[in-house]
């Protein structure tokens, strides 16, 4: 497990992280040969993304941002989790 700095448009790191994990044993294996229905290939969504953004077009690059949100998790679960 490990906390990993998000990013802006600009790779500065924002003022909040992730929660990355780790999986190992039986979980990898099904996660690598079962619960992956697809893969999909975004250079093309990534290198777009880039020019808007090298041309100040930040606006453009938002838009073809994939939507986030929070996981929704108790206070007391995060208690656990802060370092």
């Amino acid at each position: 497990m490990q906390w990993d700095p998000e990013r802006d448009l600009h790779l500065q790191s924002l003022p909040y992280r992730s929660l990355q994990l780790g999986l190992t044993g039986e979980a990898a294996h099904l996660y690598a040969d079962e619960w992956i229905v697809s893969i999909t290939d975004v250079t093309l969504l990534a290198r777009t993304v880039h020019a808007h953004v090298r041309d100040g077009e930040l606006d453009l690059a938002r838009q073809l941002l994939p939507g986030e949100r929070p996981y929704p998790v108790s206070d007391e679960a995060l208690a656990h989790l802060h370092r």
